[in-house]
């Protein structure tokens, strides 16, 4: 029933539905670069560690024939030198929804001005590269059998940039004091493109739109060596409503993590994970972390839950 009701949704709204097309992340704080290309990874901020690297696999809408499945890869590097920095990096990212998917190639560059950047600065970063958008026409499901639209694939491939600032400060007084701020704006995809899909016989098309996102969030730090982040991620894309997650993590001085969230499109978050590193006598941190959301829309279709495994090595280099 609930799938009957999602399909008479998208019929009705077919015409002019407009929605998130970069993929989200339950565990966003490992992807935060490809969220914002100036923000800087949090291992960094948590233990002044400047070369990370990471791999994502996120499986959404579980439950439902060509649900949405995401992988990535990514690596940065964060130059500590006086005055300006320099992060440079990139990452990988593939996306697949039913018939219609992506992937990309990004290189990553950003220059923090700071005094002292382990303590705050202002970064601002660029991404630069291309990706293939493509469409498995032999999947589509087309109301005449032998159109020809539904008998050939088809994919583009356009550059892409991707623009954002991000700013984060240690906190010098009060009851917040020696914890760490940070915030930033972004769009990730600054391009926007009608791709249209042409044959000698057919044609079919799909819109790329302009993402804004904004970040805030907060470093805790306690005696014990563990530490508290609360953050927020906001989104918004054209046509669609403005959607924000809220979620909160507390990290273990046995270098566990557990955390929880909200979001205002009506999902609950959980992630868990571990830090491997310190308890195993290493100067560096594997981390190994899992997320899941629930949909508890009770107004809609339901759209099931998702799964998002996460793997980050990072070291001071």
């Amino acid at each position: 029933m609930n799938r009957l009701y999602l399909i008479v949704a998208l019929l009705l709204f077919c015409n002019a539905l407009s929605a998130q097309q970069i993929p989200l992340f339950t565990q966003y704080r490992q992807n935060l670069g490809l969220i914002n290309p100036a923000a800087i990874n949090g291992d960094f901020h948590t233990s002044n560690q400047n070369l990370s690297f990471g791999a994502s696999y996120r499986t959404q809408w579980v439950g439902f024939d060509a649900h949405p499945v995401t992988q990535t890869i990514r690596g940065e590097y964060v130059m500590e030198t006086g005055g300006v920095g320099l992060m440079v990096g990139g990452y990988l990212v593939n996306d697949q929804t039913g018939p219609t998917g992506f992937t990309g190639a990004y290189g990553r560059i950003a220059g923090i001005i700071s005094d002292d950047m382990e303590y705050g600065g202002l970064s601002i970063g660029l991404t630069a590269g291309v990706v293939q958008y493509r469409v498995n026409s032999s999947e589509l499901f087309v109301r005449d059998q032998g159109d020809i639209v539904s008998m050939e694939d088809q994919s583009k491939i356009f550059p892409d940039v991707g623009l954002g600032v991000y700013f984060y400060k240690t906190l010098e007084s009060g009851f917040l004091a020696d914890d760490m701020f940070y915030s930033g704006i972004s769009i990730p995809q600054v391009f926007g493109l009608n791709l249209d899909f042409k044959d000698e016989d057919g044609e079919f098309s799909t819109r790329r739109i302009q993402h804004f996102y904004g970040l805030l969030g907060l470093y805790h730090y306690f005696d014990n060596e563990g530490y508290i982040e609360p953050s927020v991620w906001v989104k918004y894309a054209p046509n669609a409503p403005v959607s924000v997650d809220f979620n909160i993590r507390y990290q273990f001085p046995s270098n566990m993590w557990l955390g929880t969230g909200l979001s205002t499109a009506g999902t609950f978050h959980l992630e868990t994970g571990f830090n491997l590193g310190d308890n195993l006598g290493w100067d560096n941190t594997f981390k190994v972390g899992y997320g899941f959301d629930y949909s508890y829309n009770t107004f809609g279709p339901a759209v099931g839950n998702s799964h998002e495994i996460n793997l980050a090595f990072s070291l001071n280099k």
